[in-house]
This record gives structure tokens, C-alpha cells and sequence, in this order.
């Protein structure tokens, strides 16, 4: 009979659904055909109108599948913060319900961690596909690509090196970054920062001394959707506003905690501000002075 250590041993891989069912179809043929057996999936739906997604998984063959539908909708937010709650097993990773596993990405994450176990993060190699499925390199990636610290192996990062190269730019592929369950059980995710929850959590981990294992295999598709989409909603409320004013938190935090190298990071966050000056265009466009303004705000300020 398994012990209880046998029975942890197993990668939580959960799924905040919202989308095209089809999408996650093809996200969960690649769970399902992992080399490595030591995962569980869970789906948790915040919603979604079509009924598809629960017809197939809320009682699939395979008991390694669960499917959880919440009563509300709880938003981006909130759906991570319950898939946070759920976490079980040794190890957990939050996939996009349009992302793409190689077939050896479970053993990859399960021969690094049994390397390195007492590092908290394991970011993989990513290639990055557009909405057809296709190999993709647009801006953001290319950015990605020339900020991430080069390395020829498997490599630990951690304290202010690892929050001022962050802060200089966020170069990790958050769907891929597979998590120790022990090291998420003190933090939750922001629900004042929608679209940067994923960054602020990583740097809550860096600052409380937790180390990501940077690995140079490439095992994972994170799916590209249209730029110009994404560029559109970010001129929308004040999620601009929400993104200087978390980077103004982190460099208090950091200079009072004597980082001066990261603090400054925090304070300048370039790659950010490169970001809003690439938005100008479609603020611009909109004729929106309103977009024009937060967008000018953002890269001016200090």
C-alpha cells in the first residue's frame, strides 16, 4: 500500500477556465498525454456559458481529472485565488486554459525538483505560438527573450538579483512556472491587481526568500493571443494606475529593506513604461484624451 508521502507525490496542475471550450480541449489532450503519470488536473470554471466544458470533464475517465464550477463568477482575481486554495500534492502550477504541455513537461518539472528541492519555483524552457497555433515572436516575447538572464544549464536565482532583473522587466511565462504547494500556502494573489497578480505574488515569494530554478528545456506552448486586444483593454479604468502604484509599494518595501539596487528597478520598472509609450498609438486612435492622458501619466511619472 502507498504512504501518505507516495500519495502527495504528484503535480497539482490547475486550470482557471474561461473561454473557448475547444481551447481547453486542446490544453487538457496534453495533460492527458504526459510521459510522467504523477499529475493531477483540476478545472475550476468561473462561469463560462457553455455548458461543454462541464459535460466533458465533470466525470471523466480518467480520476485523475476533476472538475469544480463556481456558483459566481469571481473574475480573474478571484478564480486564481481559489485555484490557489485548491492546491494539493507536492507540487502546483496554475495552466491557461489555452496553453500547450510537451509531452515530457511533468518529467521534466519532477527530475529538476528531485535536483533542486529546496528551491520554491521551477520556470521551464517556453516557446511561444499565436492564436493558430503557430510559432510566434512578437514584441512582447522578443523583449522577453533579450532580458532574461542567458544560462547554459539549470540555474538557481533568488534574493535581490532575482527581484531587480523581475523588476527590470517580467521575463518569466506565468501559466509554465510550476510552484512547491508549501511555498503558496502563506500568500494569496492581489485581487487589486488584476493584471499583474502573477508578478506581485512572485515578488512576495522573492522577498520572503523563496528561489526560482531557471531551466534551459523547452517543454511548453504558452499561447500568444492578438496584441492589439490585450493593448486595448489595458487603456480601460485605471489598470495603468494600479501597475505604478504597485511598483511604488515594491520600492518602499525594497529600499526599507536595504535592496537599493532593486528598489531602483521598482521605481524606473523601464520596460514597463516602453510598454505604455508602445500603447500611444492605440490611444491615439481611440481619440480617447482620457486613454491618451493615463497612458502619458504612465510614462512620465516617477
Amino acid at each position: 500500500m502507498p504512504n501518505d508521502a507516495d500519495r502527495d507525490e504528484f503535480l497539482h496542475v490547475l486550470i482557471p477556465y474561461w473561454g473557448d471550450p475547444a481551447l481547453l480541449n486542446a490544453t487538457m489532450a496534453t495533460v492527458l498525454s504526459q510521459s510522467d503519470p504523477r499529475w493531477r488536473v483540476t478545472i475550476v470554471d468561473d462561469g463560462y456559458p457553455d455548458p461543454t466544458a462541464r459535460q466533458t470533464y465533470e466525470h471523466h475517465a480518467d480520476p485523475r481529472v476533476s472538475y469544480v464550477r463556481n456558483e459566481v463568477n469571481l473574475g480573474i482575481a478571484g478564480n486564481f485565488e481559489k485555484c490557489r486554495t485548491l492546491a494539493t500534492g507536492r507540487l502546483a502550477m496554475f495552466l491557461g486554459c489555452d496553453d500547450l504541455l510537451h509531452d515530457d513537461f511533468v518529467a521534466t518539472v519532477w527530475r529538476h525538483h528531485t535536483a533542486y528541492g529546496d528551491v520554491e519555483m521551477i520556470q521551464v524552457g517556453v516557446r511561444v505560438i499565436g492564436g493558430d497555433g503557430q510559432p510566434a515572436n512578437g514584441l512582447a516575447d522578443r523583449v522577453k527573450a533579450l532580458i532574461r538572464p542567458r544560462i547554459t544549464g539549470p540555474t538557481v536565482l533568488g534574493g535581490e538579483r532575482l527581484a531587480s532583473s523581475l523588476l527590470r522587466g517580467n521575463w518569466l511565462y506565468w501559466p509554465s512556472l510550476v510552484f512547491r504547494v508549501d511555498a503558496l500556502a502563506p500568500r494569496s494573489f492581489r485581487a487589486d491587481l488584476p493584471i499583474i497578480l502573477d508578478l506581485a505574488l512572485i515578488m512576495d515569494a522573492v522577498m520572503a526568500g523563496n528561489r526560482l530554478l531557471l531551466a534551459p528545456e523547452v517543454c511548453f506552448d504558452y499561447r500568444r493571443h492578438d496584441e492589439s486586444a490585450s493593448s486595448t483593454s489595458l487603456l480601460q479604468g485605471d489598470r495603468l494606475a494600479d501597475e505604478r502604484r504597485w511598483f511604488g509599494e515594491v520600492a518602499a518595501t525594497l529600499r526599507a529593506r536595504g535592496w537599493s539596487r532593486a528598489a531602483r528597478s521598482a521605481r524606473t520598472h523601464w520596460t514597463s513604461r516602453l510598454h505604455a509609450v508602445s500603447l500611444l498609438p492605440v490611444a491615439l486612435r481611440s481619440r480617447s484624451r482620457a486613454a491618451t492622458a493615463r497612458v502619458l501619466r504612465h510614462v512620465l511619472s516617477r
